[in-house]
């Protein structure tokens, strides 16, 4: 081979030696991309999958918890359902049902008392409704307004009549508790907002009146 022969099959060593280098490269980092796209990729699915998995045990627990009988739940039958213009004056304070109001009342918070008669509707509708002593601590106050938030089955009021500081009541049910962290009342409300138990569950707690 002459000179020339030899420097070209030599530059042609020195080009594949690099082009094997680059090639090499370029497989490392694709491993390296492909890989780490593999590993986020597995990360957020595994996040996913828990989330929804937690979402659903969750559900199912309450599901579960609505179903347990609730310590300290009055219940009471025989409520009449007859819209009426006169005050009605209720057995229980806040009353758990009978004749109410034409129209009812809006779900949601208020920091006065409201029309008690209009709120049994509401009741009739499928809502819970919590109420307390005005007296109430403004700590245990922000408590129940925490649990009514985003709640469209949920009413939220003070009582200057009732006897105990807090009250859990729905259509033909009650239960009064002392103070406002009592687990018991997150579980009325998973039992009884939209309860089959309501005369009319799913009837709007919205477009009546507020107050």
């Amino acid at each position: 081979m002459t000179n020339a022969g030899k420097r070209r099959a030599g530059h042609e060593a020195v080009l594949a030696a690099v082009r094997a280098q680059q090639k090499a490269k370029q497989r490392r980092w694709k491993l390296l991309v492909y890989g780490g796209l593999g590993l986020i990729l597995a990360a957020i699915l595994t996040a996913v999958a828990l989330t929804v998995t937690t979402s659903i045990q969750e559900k199912n627990a309450a599901a579960e918890a609505a179903k347990r009988p609730i310590d300290g739940v009055q219940t009471y039958t025989g409520l009449s359902r007859n819209h009426v213009q006169d005050a009605v004056k209720y057995p229980q304070e806040p009353g758990v049902g009978g004749d109410h109001a034409p129209v009812w009342t809006n779900c949601g918070v208020y920091t006065g008392p409201v029309n008690e008669q209009r709120a049994v509707h509401s009741l009739e509708h499928g809502a819970v409704w919590l109420t307390y002593k005005p007296d109430l601590p403004p700590a245990e106050i922000t408590k129940l307004t925490d649990l009514a938030k985003n709640k469209p089955y949920l009413l939220l009021s003070p009582d200057n009549d009732q006897a105990g500081p807090v009250t859990a009541t729905a259509w033909g049910v009650q239960l009064s508790v002392q103070d406002a962290g009592d687990p018991r009342i997150a579980a009325f409300i998973g039992a009884y907002a939209q309860s089959p138990k309501a005369p009319e569950p799913g009837a709007a707690c919205t477009g009546g009146t507020n107050g």
